[in-house]
This record gives C-alpha cells, structure tokens and sequence, in this order.
C-alpha cells in the first residue's frame, strides 16, 4: 500500500535516490506539436487561436470577441455562488493580501560622503498572465494566489486565461477573479494560450510574465516561451513531507499525506519518525480512511509508486534528510516545531505543529501555495510580490565621484583592453 524504508538499512541512500526519482511526462512529438502551435499563434493570432480552441476545446467561436469574459460576466459569477463560498473566496483573498502585502519592497537610495547617489528602483511589472486549468480540472485557489500578489505588487493589468471545455465555464474560478480583481478573463487554453500571452494577439494583449499550473503541453509552452516572457517555474508533482515525533494522532498524519496523494498518481508523500510503533499506527490509518476517499483510487497508485513510511534514527536525523529532498510542503507535526526550525534548509513552505495542516497553506492561511517542486526549493522560493516586480540600479555621481572611480575604472578598463570604456572614464577625470 505503501513503501517502508529504514534509515539505518544499508542500501537507504540508494532506496531514498529511488523514491525521490522523477521525470518530466514526455511524449513522442510534444515539443515538435507545441512549437507548431506557438509559432502559428504568434504568426496568425486571433485565427489561430480560435481555430485551435475549436479544435481542441470542442467549441464553435467565429470571432475573437467570442473568446473575452466581460466583467459583468466575472460579477454575476460572483452572484452566482452560495454565500458561503463567497464569503469563503473574500476571507482567503483578504489574509493572502494581508500576508502578500509584509513582502512589498520600497526602492531605495543612499549618498556617499564624495556626493555619488547609489540606490534602486523598484517597478512593478506592466501586465501579467495567469493561467487557470479549466473544466473539472479548475483552481479557484491558483486564481488568488496568483492574482492577489501582482495587484499586491502594483501589477496594472491581469490577464486570465482559462479554457472551457465544450463550452463549460465554472464559475468558481470567475468568481475569484472578480474577488482577485483580475482586469480580464480570455477563455482559451493550452498551448495557444501561452502562446497569445507571450506573443500576443488582436485580442490577447502580450505580458511580461506567466504564472499558474497546467498540463505537459502548458508547461512546455512555458517554457520554450521563457526569454521572450518571464514565468514563474516548471511546476512537477505535489509532495508533502512530514517530520512527527510520534504524539499526533495518526488519523491527522494519514489524511496530511493523503492531502497531497489526491492530486494525481505521480505525487509524493513522505512520512518521517524515529517511532516504529506509530509508523505502524499510520499505515493502520490509511488502511482505514483510504477506502473513504472520493480520489482514493489516485491516493493508491501515488502511495504506492512514490509514497513512504521512513523510521530514522531521531528527529536531527528526519531534518537532514528533509533538507536532502528539499520538499514543497513541510510539516513540523512535533511538541516544538520552534527548534527544528534553525536547521531546516530546504523547504517551499513549512508548516508549524500538530494542528497546521498542509490544506490551510493551500487555501487561506495567507502565505502563497505557488512552490517550488522536485527538490527545487533548494535554490528557489514561493510565488510572491517579489516575482511581480523589477529592480533598477541607480547611480549618479558627482563631479568628485566620478574623478575618483574614474581613476579605477581606467585601470580596470585597460586591464580588458576596452579601450573606449578607459577614455569615458578618463575624460572625467579633473586634472
């Protein structure tokens, strides 16, 4: 049902290494397929997207403006749902904002004492792209998480793209753009979508960034189009890993690493304890509530192809190895998550304690559930306000200053032959 491994077995590292393995999806003809398409969108716009939407979203557009969501049709979405959704889409939106809002950057300047002004300029980006998967497979969370934080930023302009599959739109996800204050709705997806976000079309305007989740084709539109587009990462399967001393209750552990099995068979779930005994309790547990899941045929195969139950040797021991996978959602499920802290290196998001569960993170808890995956998160961080902005470097220098670096940028100048680049320094030099 699940894998058991030992720290102290002689072939851990090796069955670990294992575990942890994973491969980008790849498919005959993919890539070939994915830049066709990227390269007629960016030839014949509007007509290409509308033919590939037709063909691969089953629907019957003529015109481009077939394609465009109104806000009137984001408000009465909004309408639509009950009022416990609403409510529950605006209190997520209000403690993302509030979270988003800590980690907005100011620009900067100082002087030196020779009159030089150094410093840097913070810009918000002009507008960006947010993909949403469409049909069954919606996200009204992504749409927040994504939204939020560029407008958080100062983003002017967030465009959403989302296909509606034989015309089927839910209304969900509208609901949290109207909430998210997205500036327009384009129901296209796939490939062509990307496409029209990064090159633009009659009716797409081009952005300077794509962020959100999607499917092989998505991602491998992203990233062909990086370089003329930021975007925000390459995102692989979910993973959970959770630390537990062996006092909570073992239902709590089995539904956390179920939390991130159900979101398809190549997700990852990790359970690490010095405790034998309670490792036993948890895998009684997922015998017991897996058979209760609506996904729980997902939750089998994700368990048992990449699942695992490790005993190890002590709690020091279960955060070096969770520094080693680096993973995206950590749980800290012990009596005092506050001194494993320091020593935790790699993780996307950390969850403190026996009563924070990974889903809080997902949904409302205020930080973004954009994170970094397959061991990414050792060089990389969550999705932010950060990631909606640019730096500009600002110098200005005095007639004093520039004297005085000039004489060093000569030197260094003449050091690479750069002759030109010595003389502009030179001729500020006061004689």
């Amino acid at each position: 049902m699940i894998n058991r491994l030992d720290s102290s077995q002689a072939d851990f590292s090796a069955a670990l290494d294992s575990l942890l393995q994973w491969e980008a999806e790849q498919q005959d003809g993919i890539e070939k397929t994915v830049r066709e398409i990227l390269l007629d969108v960016k030839a014949r716009g509007d007509l290409a997207l509308i033919e590939f939407t037709n063909k691969f979203d089953r629907r019957e557009v003529q015109q481009a403006s077939e394609l465009v969501l109104t806000e009137e049709s984001l408000q009465a979405a909004l309408d639509s749902i009950s009022a416990q959704e609403k409510a529950a889409l605006e209190t997520a939106a209000e403690r993302i904002r509030s979270y988003h809002q800590k980690q907005v950057q100011e620009s900067w300047q100082y002087t030196e004492s020779n009159g030089s002004v150094l410093g840097q300029k913070i810009t918000p980006l002009d507008r960006v792209g947010l993909y949403v998967p469409g049909g069954k497979a919606s996200y009204p969370s992504s749409v927040l998480m994504s939204a939020v934080p560029a407008k958080v930023a100062g983003v002017q302009e967030v465009v959403l793209v989302t296909p509606t599959p034989a015309g089927e739109v839910n209304q969900l996800v509208l609901a949290a753009a109207a909430v998210a204050g997205v500036t327009s709705v384009i129901t296209v997806g796939g490939a062509q979508a990307v496409a029209a976000l990064a090159y633009g079309t009659e009716t797409v305007p081009r952005v300077d960034k794509i962020v959100g989740p999607g499917n092989i084709f998505v991602a491998t539109a992203k990233r062909e189009v990086f370089g003329t587009v930021d975007i925000d990462m390459i995102a692989g399967p979910s993973e959970i890993l959770i630390i537990c001393d062996g006092k909570t209750d073992p239902d709590w552990v089995a539904m956390d690493l179920f939390s991130q099995a159900e979101h398809d068979e190549q997700a990852q779930s990790i359970l690490l304890c010095p405790d034998a005994s309670f490792l036993e309790q948890v895998e009684a547990s997922i015998a017991k509530l897996l058979p209760t899941l609506q996904r729980k045929d997902i939750v089998k195969v994700s368990l048992a192809n990449r699942g695992a139950l490790i005993k190890v040797k002590d709690l020091h021991e279960a955060v070096d190895i969770a520094n080693r996978i680096a993973p995206e959602h950590l749980e800290l499920s012990v009596d005092a998550p506050e001194s494993l802290l320091p020593a935790i290196k790699h993780a996307g998001a950390i969850f403190m304690g026996r009563y924070t569960s990974e889903s809080l993170g997902d949904y409302c808890a205020g930080p973004n559930h954009v994170l970094p995956t397959s061991g990414t998160a050792r060089f990389s961080s969550p999705l932010g306000t950060y990631d909606f902005v640019k730096r500009s470097s600002i110098i200005a220098c005095s007639p004093q200053a520039a004297s005085e670096l000039g004489k060093v940028a000569s030197v260094l100048a003449r050091g690479e032959s750069l002759e030109a680049h010595a003389l502009a320094a030179e001729f500020r030099i006061e004689k």
